[in-house]
């Protein structure tokens, strides 16, 4: 393996967990414990950077690729960049890993005696990005989104030290919801990676046309497609919301910015009147300060 230089490796690494303040959730706020917020950090710089490997959006240079033994000809190819890190990941519970971001996560993962799983669904989603670029049902889209989205959250569950099965179950519905208010905020640049992630049969529904999505406006019908599809992830959001009052403390106040973070990005799109073609809506703090208070109080 060809080395990356160590400025070059500590850029890649921070370049990638700067990336917490775009979220649309606190990823490890201030008033968590240091030890949660180191390991919740390297969960979320994995996550992170599969992500980045399977949007192509990996920092410029290839000191990823050189770290994860993946030749500059090969560089570009993202299912050699999922099996070159898959194969790292793997080395995080057998030996020692090569990327500096999973050198940081085999602390956690000993920690908490985390297993592969979770991590290994993530991989598995963006492998099927590359493969899948529509997905005809509802129903195919909550599989996604068991693969993309849903392991976040449970690790966040393994790392606090509260997982019961009805606590990954009310997880699973939150996660998923943060995962389609995403989608609905990102409908241009998706439709720009050649993915669509609005369920055929709904766009069927509501008349939408793929050529709908390209245009600098939204118009009617795909305004009323992103609306449907909103208030489904609000329904998910209200299931899931439970789970803020079974944890207390810190933890709950993080879980309550999860929910809220997902409820403001969706009073942002509604305020948009569903218009997410130019721009995904986002939310301001204050409306985010809000909502942590309502779901806090549990009047969500």
């Amino acid at each position: 393996m060809t080395a990356a230089t160590p400025a070059r490796t500590g850029d890649a690494e921070r370049g990638t967990l700067d990336k917490a303040a775009d979220e649309n959730f606190p990823v490890a706020p201030f008033f968590l414990p240091r030890a949660w917020r180191d390991d919740l950090m390297a969960v979320y710089g994995f996550a992170r950077l599969v992500d980045d490997i399977g949007d192509g959006d990996l920092a410029p240079g290839g000191a990823d690729a050189r770290l994860l033994g993946v030749g500059p000809e090969e560089a570009e190819d993202r299912l050699v960049l999922l099996d070159a890190f898959e194969a790292d990941l793997r080395r995080v519970f057998d030996g020692t890993p090569h990327h500096p971001l999973l050198r940081r996560l085999s602390a956690t993962v000993r920690r908490h005696s985390l297993t592969p799983e979770p991590f290994l669904g993530l991989i598995a989603a963006n492998r099927q990005d590359q493969l899948v670029r529509r997905y005809e049902t509802y129903g195919d889209l909550l599989a996604y989104c068991e693969l993309s989205a849903n392991p976040v959250g449970r690790l966040v569950l393994a790392v606090t030290g509260t997982s019961t099965p009805e606590r990954i179950r009310l997880s699973d519905a939150i996660c998923t919801a943060l995962q389609i208010v995403e989608h609905l905020q990102d409908v241009a640049e998706d439709l720009g990676r050649d993915r669509i992630y609005l369920p055929a049969v709904d766009m069927k529904r509501f008349h939408v046309q793929e050529a709908d999505l390209a245009r600098k406006t939204t118009g009617a019908s795909v305004r009323a497609l992103v609306a449907y599809e909103a208030q489904r992830a609000r329904d998910l959001l209200n299931e899931g919301a439970p789970l803020v009052g079974s944890v207390h403390g810190r933890l709950k106040l993080l879980l309550a910015g999860f929910v809220a973070g997902g409820r403001a990005a969706i009073a942002a799109i509604a305020a948009a009147e569903y218009d997410v073609l130019p721009g995904p809506p986002k939310p301001g703090k204050g409306r985010l300060l809000r909502e942590v208070g309502v779901t806090l109080r549990g009047e969500g």
